[in-house]
Parts: structure tokens; C-alpha cells; sequence
């Protein structure tokens, strides 16, 4: 045989198949697939998955990190809107006055709050 299942590659690799499933849905990993679709692990994605491992355990970094890092060099609006806000520097708007400038963002803090809202209640449930 030339691949595992899932079953036998979280057994192998120590990644349960509920994580494999998580890392190849962020796109870390492509696993392919068996003619019935069940998720078939070669040498390839094996390889993939212990250098991952090495690469959380020596750098520190999480899933997640590495999943923004892919995000970040596929998709060059997001990288470039990234890399924009590590450019800006903050500035006061011209129309509010400097002793005014702390009230301004905090309401516009408020309404971003307020917006976001009815969006977080849908999203718990």
C-alpha cells in the first residue's frame, strides 16, 4: 500500500484525525483522495506533516500562524493591506481637534462594537 487513512496517519504522524482534517482544511496540507473520497496519506503528506510539527516545536508559532502565513502569500490584497497597516502611522484627522482626538476613536471603537453585535450573537448559536 502507498498511502495511510486518516486512522493510520494521525497513528504514525501523532496528529489526531480531527487535526489532519483542520490542517488540510487551512490548506497546509492536500491529502488525496481514495476513488470512494476517503483521505489517503503518502510519503509526501507524511513528510509535510513532521516538518510542520518541527516547525511549531522550533519557531514557537501556532496552526493558525502558519495558516495567515499561507493566507498572506496567496492572496496579495490581504498582504498588501497587511503590510499597509504596518506602514501607517497614526494621525489625528484633520476635521477633530487634538484635545477632541481621544473621544473620536473611542467612539469609533463603540460603533464597531455595536455593529459587531448582532453578528457575534448569530455566530454562538
Amino acid at each position: 500500500m502507498d498511502a495511510l487513512t486518516i486512522h493510520e496517519a494521525a497513528e504514525t504522524t501523532g496528529w489526531s484525525p480531527r487535526m489532519l482534517r483542520y490542517i488540510e482544511s487551512s490548506g497546509l496540507i492536500e491529502a488525496r483522495r481514495s476513488p470512494a473520497g476517503y483521505r489517503l496519506y503518502g510519503p509526501e503528506e507524511l513528510q509535510r506533516l513532521r516538518t510542520l510539527r518541527e516547525l511549531l516545536d522550533e519557531r514557537g508559532v501556532t496552526l493558525q500562524e502558519v495558516g495567515f502565513a499561507l493566507r498572506l502569500r496567496r492572496d496579495e490584497d490581504l498582504a498588501g493591506a497587511v503590510e499597509a497597516w504596518f506602514e501607517a502611522q497614526p494621525a489625528r484627522p484633520a476635521d477633530v481637534a487634538a484635545d477632541d482626538w481621544l473621544s473620536y476613536e473611542q467612539s469609533k471603537h463603540q460603533r464597531l462594537l455595536e455593529a459587531a453585535r448582532p453578528i457575534q450573537l448569530t455566530e454562538t448559536r
